[in-house]
């Protein structure tokens, strides 16, 4: 057996070599997205900034824009000769001693060289007695600094500057970025096509019924499919797969000609009736299959490649719901996003935090546990974390009550409460 550890390496190393011989990015179909529709897809060209931002020197305040060359001592009176206000600047010119009000966002006269915060003013007792049609005073109420509370032109982005960068994976802060430099589409990679199957001859389609008591509903591509939601990718379903070689093959040829990736629930065991490994040794090779994890030790990785331009990566996930949802998050997504063309900087973190074990574990050494269990935070903002008493593979409705993963080193044996664990929390809580 694999470790976790090696096989995410392999993973990485197989996928770069795919990116550079079989499937260069370069040579990857792009298409031009709508902005709001190009979130969770991968950057196929360099943004470049048309203009800078801000355009223009900006007032951060609501106070007064004073003239280049004036006092700005305690004191000081200025004639107010005019108003500047978002959308509406003031057009004229400003001479020493002289400014006008602004308000936040507003543009700051060329003549302009510090905005005075209103606070620090009279304005205050005179508000109720300005008429703004005529040139009015303001006292300084404080000594002012050249260039306090402007927000430079260019400041945030140059002009030319490159914002975001060929790979970058768009989340909701890109897409207002962008939005702020007036880009409705970009050019994006053209998504993966990921093929997915079920096999096993127990399983019955969600929505239909169940006929006998030796059946049970296909879970598995349901979880596998709302996993994958957010990747930049088109899902191909080829349905659930019965317990026979020659089907088993055929559905395996047709999703290889179609598809970039394919990735199937059960069937990768060694049990009489677990035909996927066959198959997959037939149209392409196994890379690694086994490895050192519970749940979901037979996975299998592996590349079809019968007759194909490129290959088409293989992810045989095991037939229990449980295994499916680590295997998936573990592995496969990591490998999807880098498929995808995301940068490594873009690549998803696989957060975990330490927390305190609140009971007794056990776990015998020899492969890595992921463990269920509640994270909680006290009022110190210190972690802590339950294990749930039962940890066999198929028990489904403990899964949905848990919220993160304990993950317990290979050569770990049985941990005591209060002792220090490594906890992945769900990445849908």
């Amino acid at each position: 057996m694999i470790t976790v550890e090696g096989l995410t390496a392999k993973i990485k190393q197989r996928i770069d070599l795919y990116l550079t011989n079989d499937y260069p990015l370069h040579k990857r179909a792009v298409a031009s997205y709508d902005l709001v529709d190009s979130c969770h897809h991968i950057l196929a060209e360099d943004i470049v900034a048309p203009f800078s931002i801000p355009r223009q020197n900006l007032s951060a305040m609501d106070g007064y824009a004073i003239a280049q060359g004036s006092a700005l001592a305690a004191d000081t009176v200025i004639d107010i000769i005019g108003e500047s206000q978002a959308g509406s600047p003031y057009n004229g010119d400003v001479q020493s001693g002289q400014g006008v009000r602004i308000f936040t966002g507003a543009v700051v006269p060329d003549d302009c060289d510090t905005v005075i915060m209103q606070e620090n003013t009279n304005f205050a007792a005179i508000k109720d007695s300005i008429d703004k049609s005529k040139p009015y005073s303001i006292t300084l109420s404080q000594t002012a600094q050249s260039d306090d509370h402007i927000r430079k032109q260019g400041e945030e982005i140059a002009a030319g500057e490159t914002v975001l960068s060929k790979g970058k994976r768009l989340n909701p802060a890109d897409i207002s970025l962008l939005a702020n430099l007036g880009l409705d589409k970009v050019t994006v990679y053209q998504p993966l096509i990921v093929g997915v199957l079920a096999t096993g001859d127990e399983l019955v389609a969600i929505g239909q019924e169940l006929t006998s008591l030796a059946q049970i509903y296909n879970s598995n591509t349901p979880t596998l499919k709302s996993l994958l939601l957010d990747l930049p990718l088109v899902i191909q379903d080829y349905g659930i797969i019965p317990d026979d070689l020659e089907k088993t093959t055929t559905a395996v040829t047709k999703a290889m000609q179609a598809c970039d990736v394919l990735v199937s629930t059960a069937g990768v065991s060694v049990g009489d009736y677990d035909f996927l490994t066959t198959v997959i040794e037939q149209l392409g090779k196994i890379n690694h299959y086994k490895v050192a994890m519970k749940p979901g030790k037979p996975f299998v990785f592996g590349e079809l490649t019968n007759e194909l331009a490129k290959p088409v990566l293989y992810f045989g996930l095991p037939g229990n719901p449980l295994s499916t949802i680590v295997g998936t998050l573990q592995f496969v997504i990591p490998a999807l996003w880098q498929m995808a063309g995301a940068s490594h900087a873009e690549q998803p973190l696989q957060l975990t935090v330490i927390a305190t074990l609140k009971n007794d574990v056990k776990k015998s050494a020899g492969r890595k546990d992921f463990q269920r269990g509640i994270l909680t935070q006290d009022q110190s903002g210190n972690f802590q974390v339950e294990s749930l008493s039962k940890q066999q593979s198929h028990r489904i409705k403990q899964l949905s009550h848990a919220n993160c993963f304990i993950i317990l080193a290979q050569d770990s044996g049985n941990v005591g409460a209060g002792e220090a664990v490594q906890v992945q929390p769900f990445p849908w809580i």
